[in-house]
C-alpha cells in the first residue's frame, strides 16, 4: 500500500474526517427532528465528508447518494423555509396511499438499478446491502423534505442496516453513529407523530 493510502485509510479517515462527519450528521439529525432549519446546513457538511469516506472504503452507492443528498438538503431547506400562500410553514403530515404507491416500487427499482451497477461496475463492498440501504435513503431523504412523518421509520430500516455494513468496513464511528441515528429516527418519529395529533 503506498503511503498516501495509508496515511489516508490508517489517520486521515478514522481520526479526522470520520469523527467530524459523524459529529455534523448527528448534530443535523437532531435538529431536523425538532424542525429547525440549522440542520440543513449541517447536513450537506456532512454528506461531502461521506462522499469522501464512502468512497474511500470502496462503498461506491453510498458515495453516489451523497451527491443526491446534496441536492435534496438544498431543497428541503427551501422546502421547510418556505410559506405556504396562507402564510403558514410546512407542517408535518402523514405519506398518503398514493405516495407510497409511488414509494415502495421507486425502491424497488432503484435497489435493482443500483445493485447491478454496483455489480457490473465495480468492486464494490457488500453490492445488496448498499445498494437496498442506498434506495431506501433516498426516498427517506425526500420524505423528509416534505416533512412526512413516514420518512423516520425508512430511517429506521436503514440505519440499522448501516450499523452491520459499517462494522464490516471496519467503520467504527460510523457504524455508532448509525446506531444514534436509530435512536433519534424512534424519538423523531415519536415526537413528529405527537405534534399531528396535538395541531
Amino acid at each position: 500500500m503506498e503511503v498516501s493510502a495509508m496515511f489516508l485509510t490508517d489517520w486521515l479517515i478514522p481520526y479526522i474526517l470520520e469523527p467530524l462527519a459523524v459529529l455534523a450528521g448527528l448534530v443535523s439529525i437532531w435538529f431536523l427532528k425538532n424542525e429547525k432549519l440549522i440542520g440543513f446546513p449541517l447536513g450537506i457538511l456532512n454528506v461531502f465528508l461521506y462522499v469522501f469516506i464512502f468512497f474511500a472504503t470502496r462503498l461506491y452507492a453510498n458515495a453516489a447518494i451523497n451527491a443526491y443528498f446534496f441536492f435534496m438538503q438544498i431543497y428541503g431547506w427551501y422546502n421547510w423555509a418556505s410559506t405556504r400562500s396562507d402564510g403558514q410553514a410546512l407542517a408535518v403530515t402523514r405519506t398518503s396511499g398514493k405516495e407510497w404507491l409511488l414509494y415502495v416500487p421507486l425502491i424497488f427499482v432503484l435497489f435493482l438499478v443500483i445493485r447491478y451497477v454496483l455489480v457490473s461496475f465495480t468492486e464494490g463492498q457488500a453490492p445488496t446491502l448498499d445498494a437496498f440501504t442506498t434506495a431506501i435513503y433516498m426516498i427517506a431523504q425526500l420524505m423528509i423534505s416534505r416533512k412526512k412523518l413516514e420518512n423516520w421509520l425508512l430511517w429506521i430500516v436503514s440505519d440499522l442496516i448501516m450499523v452491520v455494513l459499517c462494522l464490516s468496513q471496519a467503520l467504527w464511528i460510523t457504524s455508532f453513529q448509525y446506531a444514534v441515528f436509530t435512536i433519534i429516527a424512534f424519538l423523531g418519529y415519536r415526537e413528529w407523530r405527537l405534534k399531528m395529533v396535538k395541531a
